[in-house]
């Protein structure tokens, strides 16, 4: 039986996200938690969903375990289907030689037996690792009323800031006659999303003219490539919430907006659900003497003392007395009594022991990676443990199961980097 799916889509999750820190060391960006309950990935696969795309590969590499078991066969997103539906693709071993996909279009390309499964008309190019939410339907129709053979969303940006992104040039019918890579004098202000939408033949052509390439990539190669044949190349200009999770301080702030009295990114709405796997169907409790102002807090999740303008995720427990502002803790962490955090990252199943503070003093500049710690903030890693008591500055990176020993005088200095291994314990 041959299967024709008018457009499927190509979700590229298998990036390290090495801007993230501690938080992708043992996994991978598009997993990380995300407000509250939900993981990165669940935004692109639930656009997709919502716009009526049915089948959707997803393209892992990088530490793919956890993203592999979140995806599943698509359940939470209605993506379990006989034909199409989720299907995890990773890099395999052929005939041949193996290798590791290198680039955004080299993946793409070692998938071409997968897509040409489906005998598709369309095919669209997803990142997974940004927040977002992008009817993928409508993009289609502009692509299709253009005659487009390849259609890339823009985002307008100030100008100020252009030269940090992809810029497109286009007249006055919205087709691209130029395109910059993080120009210096930007000739325009509407940035690639990284999110095209390519004529399948057209896509096929490119990928096997230029498969040779060393770390094939979109930007690089295929769309210089189509340009260069003379296919009309349209873009789609979105003007929605977006938002890129690249960096610890670009992370903070996007789970910070969702609390807004008037969130710009809606979680909740009926309309566009954001779908994910669920990991507890416990109710939240609240202690008599809690008190919780602006957050979000997750399923299973036992507050007994105060939390304000933070994010909470899934079965954590906050113990008595204990203050959190500003924070963002992740799945299965556990607060003890009497603690102060301010400005913290609470990686998944991390531990603070009573009556610890995090996130007081002046700011200092990390000392391992001021590019990546920064912001005031602190930061601790999956499944470490913070010792009782102990006092902590801002911009500290802290992984592994510390004890009383790792921190002099029971302290330790904004910019400090505290990192200990556990076969070394």
């Amino acid at each position: 039986m041959v299967v024709k799916k008018e457009m499927i889509a190509m979700l590229l999750a298998g990036g390290q996200g090495s801007r993230l820190g501690i938080l992708t060391s043992d996994v991978a960006k598009p997993a990380v938690s995300f407000g509250g309950k939900y993981r990165i990935i669940d935004f692109p696969l639930s656009n997709c969903i919502n716009s009526g795309i049915d089948t959707v590969g997803v393209l892992t590499q990088y530490m793919p375990l956890r993203l592999n078991a979140h995806v599943g066969i698509g359940i939470p997103w209605d993506l379990d289907k006989n034909l199409g539906g989720v299907s995890v693709l990773s890099p395999y071993e052929k005939i041949q030689n193996t290798e590791w996909y290198t680039g955004t279009a080299n993946a793409i390309y070692q998938n071409l037996s997968y897509m040409e499964s489906y005998h598709p008309e369309y095919v669209l190019i997803l990142s997974g690792d940004h927040i977002y939410k992008m009817d993928y339907e409508a993009m289609l129709e502009s692509h299709k009323e253009n005659g487009a053979d390849v259609t890339i969303a823009v985002m307008p940006v100030p100008l100020e800031e252009a030269s940090r992104f992809g810029i497109m040039i286009t007249d006055e019918e919205g087709r691209i006659t130029d395109f910059e890579e993080k120009p210096e004098h930007p000739r325009s202000n509407l940035a690639s999303m990284g999110i095209y939408i390519f004529t399948w033949k057209t896509l096929k052509e490119a990928l096997l003219a230029n498969r040779q390439e060393e770390g094939l990539d979109f930007g690089k190669h295929v769309i210089p490539y189509c340009r260069e044949k003379g296919y009309p190349l349209y873009a789609y200009e979105f003007n929605g919430y977006w938002k890129d999770v690249g960096t610890l301080t670009s992370y903070w702030e996007a789970n910070m907006e969702l609390i807004d009295i008037v969130p710009e990114f809606n979680l909740y709405e009926e309309y566009w659900k954001i779908y994910t796997k669920s990991t507890s169907i416990t109710p939240q409790f609240f202690g008599p003497n809690s008190e919780i102002e602006r957050t979000i807090a997750g399923e299973g999740t036992e507050v007994y003392g105060k939390v304000y303008s933070s994010v909470i995720g899934c079965d954590v427990t906050i113990g008595e007395g204990s203050v959190v502002r500003n924070s963002i803790i992740m799945n299965g962490a556990v607060i003890g009594a009497g603690c102060i955090l301010d400005k913290v990252i609470c990686a998944e199943n991390s531990v603070i022991g009573d009556g610890a503070v995090l996130g007081e003093g002046e700011e200092a500049p990390n000392e391992s990676r001021p590019d990546i710690y920064c912001g005031g903030l602190v930061t601790i890693g999956e499944n470490s443990v913070i010792p009782a008591g102990v006092r902590i500055g801002k911009n500290v990176m802290i992984s592994g199961q510390t004890r009383e020993e790792d921190y002099p005088g029971g302290r330790l200095a904004s910019g400090k980097t505290l990192q200990v291994e556990a076969q070394k314990r």
